[in-house]
């Protein structure tokens, strides 16, 4: 029941990595500073995912694989979030 848990949680970040990378060009003033913003998510993304599957390197192939989408969704939610709010509050 576990893994279950764990897919649900990985795909609920891979969907806020999604969306801030979707929200990242309505949010920044310029193409370039968009595309800036964007490359720092996905560097810092992906150093946080290969740090969580090697932290998880006893685990099987596919369970690495999770270990690290994981972590690379997980970077993303704060600016998510972030964004999410700044979306709501335009609205207003």
């Amino acid at each position: 029941m576990t893994i279950l848990y764990t897919i649900a949680i990985t795909l609920a970040a891979l969907a806020a990595a999604v969306y801030a990378q979707w929200r990242i060009p309505f949010h920044t003033a310029t193409p370039r500073h968009a595309l800036i913003t964007r490359l720092m998510l996905l560097i810092v993304g992906v150093a946080f995912g290969v740090a969580v599957a090697t932290a998880y390197s006893r685990t099987s192939g596919w369970l690495s694989l999770l270990a690290f989408l994981l972590g690379f969704g997980a970077v993303h939610v704060p600016a998510a979030a972030i964004l999410f709010l700044k979306r709501q509050r335009a609205k207003t």
